[in-house]
Parts: C-alpha cells; sequence; structure tokens
C-alpha cells in the first residue's frame, strides 16, 4: 500500500506535489511522480502506480501489484496575505494626519505636555508586550528578557515605546513618516549609550520596507496607529509580512463607540484638551470585532483583546473588561495555514466524475 502525507497549499486552485513511500519491499517507489488531472471546477487527483508514465492529458500513471488507486484532494483554503501582490501605488499614510503630527513633532518627550497619555500608558503597554513574548522564549537573561527579539515599532513617532522595549534587551527597529519624529526619537536616543546598538530609527512607511523585511520580524507593534491609517486591510497585510511564523503583532487602539466619540474626540479634544484638536478621526476607530475578524482573515490568530481606561485627572491607565474606549489586542501569525487532506476513493467512482470528460476518460479506460 501507499501512503500520500499531508501538503500545505495556499488555495483551492494550488497545484500540490505528493511524496510517497512504498510500505512492500517490492515496490520500487523510488522513482515515482505523480501529478495531477483539473476536472470541470474541482480539483482532483488521479494516481495509479506506474513509474515515468506520463500522458498527454498530464496523467501520471503508476502500478503496482496490479492495483490501482485514485485519491481525490479536499482542501480547506486560507488566504496567504504575505503571498499577495503588493502594489506599490498604494499606502496607508494619511497625508493629513502626517501634517498634525508634524506640528507636534518637538513635544514627544514632554511629559506633562500633549503625549502625556502616551507615556503613561507605558506602564501598561510595555508590561503586556514584554510578557506575552516571554512566553515564547525558553530562557531570558536577567535585565534583558527581550535579548535576541527582533521587534518593529511601526509609527514609533518620538520613540516612547521603542525606547523602552530596547532597554528590555530587544533589537528595535522604529519607522515613522514624518521625518521630524524621527530627527525628534534619534536626538533623545542619543542620550543613551545602551540604546545605541538595540535601537535604529528610519523615516519611512510599513509598505515601504516590506520587500527588504518580510518575515524578520518577532514581533510588531503597532500602538495607537491603525486608527491614523487611510487603509487597515493593506495596514494589517504588511505586518503579517513582515513577521516570522508564530511572530506577534501588538496593537492598541480606540474603539468605534458613542461612548468613545463623547469623550475621545469631544471631551478629550474639544472640551479638556488633553490631546489637540484633529489628532483623532471618529470614522477610523475600529471594534475589537472588526479588528478581530481583519486579523483573523489574514492569517493572524488573536490571543487576547483587553480594555483599557485612562483617567484623565490622575493621569494613569489601568486594564478593564470593558473595550468601549481602548482597548489592547494580541495576535500570533500561524505556522502552517492551509493542508490538503487527500482521500482515497474507488477508481470506479473517480471515471463516474470524469465521464464528463472524454479525453481524461479514453486515458482512464487505457490506463485500466
Amino acid at each position: 500500500m501507499w501512503g500520500i502525507r499531508k501538503l500545505s497549499s495556499s488555495s483551492s486552485r494550488s497545484l500540490g506535489v505528493f511524496k510517497s513511500r512504498s510500505r512492500s519491499p517490492q515496490a520500487d517507489c523510488s522513482r515515482s511522480i505523480t501529478s495531477a488531472v483539473y476536472l470541470e471546477n474541482q480539483l482532483s487527483w488521479t494516481l495509479q502506480i506506474k513509474p515515468w508514465v506520463f500522458s498527454k492529458y498530464r496523467i501520471m500513471w503508476l502500478k503496482s501489484f496490479r492495483m490501482t488507486f485514485a485519491c481525490l484532494n479536499t482542501m480547506r483554503s486560507y488566504r496567504y496575505p504575505w503571498t499577495r501582490p503588493y502594489s506599490t501605488s498604494r499606502t496607508t499614510v494619511d497625508s493629513r494626519e502626517v501634517k498634525t503630527f508634524l506640528t507636534l513633532a518637538h513635544r514627544w518627550w514632554d511629559e506633562q505636555g500633549a503625549y502625556a497619555p502616551l507615556h503613561s500608558m507605558n506602564d501598561l503597554r510595555v508590561p503586556f508586550i514584554r510578557d506575552n513574548l516571554l512566553k515564547t522564549i525558553a530562557n531570558h537573561q536577567p535585565g534583558k528578557p527581550l535579548f535576541g527579539m527582533k521587534i518593529l515599532d511601526v509609527g514609533c513617532g518620538g520613540g516612547l515605546l521603542t525606547e523602552p522595549l530596547g532597554r528590555l534587551g530587544a533589537s528595535v527597529i522604529g519607522i515613522d513618516p514624518v521625518d521630524e519624529n524621527i530627527k525628534t526619537a534619534q536626538h533623545h536616543k542619543s542620550f543613551d549609550p545602551v540604546l545605541d546598538k538595540r535601537v535604529e530609527y528610519r523615516a519611512c512607511s510599513l509598505e515601504e520596507i516590506v520587500e527588504e523585511t518580510a518575515e524578520t520580524f518577532d514581533a510588531v507593534v503597532a500602538s495607537e496607529v491603525v486608527e491614523h491609517v487611510l487603509d487597515l486591510e493593506t495596514f494589517i497585510q504588511c505586518c503579517c509580512q513582515v513577521l516570522k511564523p508564530g511572530g506577534s503583532l501588538f496593537i492598541t487602539t480606540i474603539n468605534k463607540t458613542q461612548l468613545s466619540y463623547a469623550l475621545g474626540i469631544v471631551f478629550s479634544e474639544q472640551i479638556a484638551g488633553i490631546v489637540p484638536k484633529g489628532t483623532h478621526t471618529w470614522e477610523k476607530f475600529v471594534s475589537p470585532e472588526k479588528l478581530e475578524s481583519i486579523l483573523e482573515s489574514n492569517g493572524l490568530s488573536v490571543q487576547t483583546v483587553v480594555g483599557m481606561i485612562y483617567n484623565p485627572f490622575s493621569g494613569h491607565w489601568h486594564w478593564s473588561e470593558n473595550t468601549s474606549l481602548n482597548y489592547a489586542a494580541h495576535a500570533v501569525k500561524q505556522e502552517h495555514l492551509a493542508e490538503a487532506e487527500f482521500v482515497l476513493e474507488d477508481t470506479e467512482e473517480l471515471q463516474a466524475k470524469a465521464s464528463s470528460s472524454p479525453a481524461v476518460h479514453e486515458e482512464l479506460k487505457k490506463g485500466l
């Protein structure tokens, strides 16, 4: 008998490659070759045991002990975002957002200024990233728990999150489309020699470095970023592309609810002035359900979604089960996104399915 093992497949129309192994010492399978025949709108695999016979109709026959086998390939198809053609003409950067952050570039490290909530958010997001990444590390160094990890901080701004991750031992690249933000980040990094070899900054968008950094990073961080991008679907695709299989994506953002509009825009921007006016656009906010749907459809398995609450009077954040305002999400890139399952089928049944194709039917008759 012959065994056919499960194989990975990128879509329901992909052609697989079979590897066979003989369980009988009398059968010589070392030079056996297999191939596929596509019958009407159904992907079917027709196999017989007879080495080195390849018909003009792309049917491979293999014969052994006068027995004939046929296989029907049934597939579960998943999307492979990192193999999809990416158009460089598309961008996730909103030029209006760039202008807004350009005027605030010099204020990133003012802990009492416009970015004060982001400074205090580190009390939650840094441990959130660290603790989830430590689950994937068998042994870590004291004082440098993330040593050996490569992290991409997308939309790093002035480096408020990039630097703490670097101090935990990780090798971090911070990218931002606003050149002035990167200049501020580089200037601040220069005061800490420890960060010189661990942290690198680049003035660019995520889609500009997708090809050169494909499957490079152990983690991608997009903190307070997705609510500012033009095309969330493309942005998530790019994040997935640069992640290694099994790598983690961390996102913090704002839910799209009436409460988030009232507190996140009306109160925070227009009344209390906690953040500058025009910083956020409610239409760009994304609910946890929609974000999870986009992540899952792009090969990312959501591990955690947890709410975050900011107290404007104390200036501190705390975790919450309520995700109606801010929330954090952790997703992991799946290592095996698709597999093909092969089910043995009687030759008579397969011939019946091929009856609509006279040429193939004739070849089946000859093979018998």
